[in-house]
């Protein structure tokens, strides 16, 4: 790859699709770097539906896939948002020789102490004062989508429309990552990881976003203003003026 141009995968959440980086991918391509958006199992246009879809590993198929694709001397900008950053935690503990850092955007952000799924179980139990209760994650997005206090209270309304007709039932896969291994430290551990705040999210609200920060901590942290949960929708410029930053960044790295 040409010097100084990047490449970037992009890891959407519960719901969503590649399309949701529909603004963003053109920003990153046309400043010269090499952009992939996937597809994750039942979400998108993946052919699966969510009940062919047992477990997290069924459901991050197509970006284990696709890691496994790339030459081992290829290295990449992985960047996860909302529940996509379990998703990259899977990708960063089996190829973290191919990851140069992790961005968690207003992610879900495991560590190594505890099980995969204690994240979840803090935004879960609700000591955040969040929404979310069930671990079918479609019932509260369709709220928010409707609602001035959800995921795009900041975005376009036509953003809104779009987010509507695309958005698919979606799983957060708790029963299953109850059950699995830690992560380790020589593998999801050993890559950078950056962290992307949006304060004006009401889906992930900051104060939980910090605690994750705090929980299990990262090179570095980076804010976005006035963004809500979906930066990519309501403040593209800013999320690739961060993206690029980050990736210089940590071009030592690779």
């Amino acid at each position: 790859m040409e010097e100084g141009k990047k490449h970037f995968v992009l890891v959407h959440g519960a719901a969503h699709g590649a399309w949701c980086w529909y603004k963003l991918i053109p920003l990153l391509k046309s400043s010269g770097h090499k952009v992939t958006a996937l597809d994750l199992g039942a979400s998108g246009v993946d052919p699966n539906r969510l009940d062919e879809i047992a477990t997290i590993s069924d459901y991050a198929r197509p970006l284990m896939e696709f890691m496994a694709s790339l030459p081992e001397d290829e290295r990449v900008v992985l960047v996860g948002h909302s529940s996509g950053g379990l998703s990259c935690a899977l990708a960063m503990e089996t190829f973290p020789g191919k990851i140069a850092v992790a961005v968690f955007l207003s992610a879900f952000m495991p560590d190594t102490l505890h099980s995969p799924s204690f994240v979840l179980d803090q935004f879960q139990r609700g000591i955040f004062h969040f929404h979310c209760q069930a671990t079918c994650f479609f019932n509260f997005l369709f709220f928010s989508l409707h609602s001035d206090s959800g995921f795009l209270r900041v975005s376009h309304k036509k953003d809104m429309e779009l987010a509507k007709a695309l958005a698919r039932p979606s799983s957060l896969f708790l029963h299953d990552l109850g059950k699995a291994e830690k992560f380790t430290e020589e593998g999801y551990g050993s890559v950078s990881r950056v962290y992307v705040i949006c304060n004006e999210d009401r889906g992930m609200e900051e104060e939980f976003q910090r605690w994750m920060i705090q929980n299990y901590v990262v090179e570095e942290v980076v804010e976005i203003k006035e963004s809500d949960h979906m930066a990519m929708l309501c403040e593209p410029i800013k999320l690739f003026d961060c993206l690029s930053k980050v990736a210089d960044n940590y071009s030592l790295d690779w």
